[in-house]
């Protein structure tokens, strides 16, 4: 393709602009326009992710997610170096708190390291406390390089440098229709019409409707669940030195409770999951009926939701009770008291699942003539950004 190419980006989440960024960057006779319907970038997973700078540990074997997470933590660490963002080495330890997890908690190490997670380090009770003092486990796996960094600030550098690069970024402007004509995509955003050689859709818990708008198939459709986090008061942050996390249960969807130290000091217990009954519903309260409806209409949501109402149920107990919620974090803290969390706050995943019951949990992309969709960007998503961006410019001009 030659002369001057105009790109589209649907997303000004971390995905959206690392993409626009990598297209000026490898290409500076592209025009580069990104959208989003809030008038903020980064406003939601973006803006509400745990922060962890994820160094690899869980992803299966040589998969998409395990490699660009290799590949993005390096490259993340460099460009916070480069802008002055606070990128913090404090380190992840991986629990086993009973001997039925610790064969778990090897083959978790095995991957790590097939998969080049450096400086690993298997411990004993004795040596988890060397890290957390008052972390109680029979087994544990210590990861030096996993950090935690500000994602809403790697996210404004990136689209100070799109906007620097002569990019358009036109916030509060929804998406709202998409053409497929010939070898061109025409856009109707806002109240503007747009037309673009290539159309490049990260819309995260949208991601599915917007993928729609341009033909795609109907599956995999996002299934919103509210991850909730409690803080834990200052006075009591002292407890956890970095960050502290489970040995998954093969048995359930999700990774369970940990604890997240922040950049700023601050230690959060969580997420637990939840079905939320909004896309963007950040408060047990939030409905969006259609939403809901969609969910429920999902067949995969309806065989998920078979399989696993057990968990629901715990989890939803979880959701209500502060005291069952902190009770899970005592299996790893057993000091931790529900006097010791003053706060609470939430995010929401947009966990993609197939018609039959699956939740996709590698990266998945369709590319339907002009128009690339990123249908599952999953964490380590924010870790991974600027890899992601470089996968996907590859080959799209």
């Amino acid at each position: 393709m030659t002369g001057e190419t105009r790109v589209g980006v649907v997303g000004a989440g971390i995905i959206g602009l690392a993409v626009a960024r990598q297209l000026q960057r490898t290409r500076p006779d592209v025009e580069v326009t990104v959208f989003d319907k809030e008038p903020s970038v980064g406003s939601h997973q973006t803006g509400h992710n745990s922060g962890v700078a994820h160094a690899g540990l869980y992803y299966p074997r040589d998969s998409l997610k395990a490699r660009l997470c290799r590949r993005g933590i390096g490259l993340l660490k460099e460009y916070c170096a480069d802008r002055g963002i606070p990128y913090v080495e404090c380190g992840k330890t991986v629990v086993a708190v009973t001997e039925e997890e610790v064969p778990r908690l090897r083959d978790i190490e095995e991957r790590a390291r097939h998969n080049g997670v450096p400086g690993l380090r298997r411990l004993s009770p004795e040596e988890i406390r060397e890290h957390e003092p008052h972390i109680h486990g029979v087994a544990g796996l210590h990861s030096p390089s996993t950090a935690i960094v500000d994602f809403v600030a790697v996210t404004r550098a990136y689209a100070d440098d799109v906007v620097a690069a002569g990019g358009t970024l036109l916030l509060g402007t929804p998406v709202t229709s998409i053409t497929r004509d010939g070898d061109v995509v025409r856009v109707v955003a806002g109240e503007r019409r747009h037309t673009f050689d290539r159309l490049v859709v990260c819309a995260g818990l949208q991601s599915d409707r917007v993928a729609r708008l341009a033909g795609d198939d109907e599956g995999p459709a996002i299934v919103p669940f509210r991850g909730e986090y409690l803080t834990m008061r200052p006075d009591r942050a002292h407890l956890v030195n970095g960050l502290v996390y489970p040995v998954p249960d093969p048995r359930y969807p999700f990774l369970g409770v940990h604890f997240t130290r922040r950049v700023d000091g601050t230690v959060d217990i969580g997420p637990n999951a939840v079905l939320s009954t909004a896309r963007e519903g950040y408060r047990r309260s939030d409905l969006v009926v259609r939403d809901l409806a969609e969910t429920l209409a999902w067949p995969g949501f309806r065989r998920l939701a078979r399989q696993h109402w057990r968990m629901g149920v715990t989890e939803m107990r979880g959701s209500l009770s502060r005291r069952a919620f902190v009770a899970g974090a005592r299996r790893y803290l057993p000091e931790l008291t529900a006097a010791d969390v003053d706060g609470r706050h939430a995010g929401v995943r947009a966990q993609a699942l197939d018609r039959d019951g699956t939740l996709v949990d590698d990266f998945r992309i369709s590319r339907l003539g002009p128009v690339t969709a990123v249908r599952n960007a999953p964490s380590p998503a924010a870790t991974s950004s600027l890899a992601i961006a470089e996968h996907l410019c590859e080959g799209l001009l």
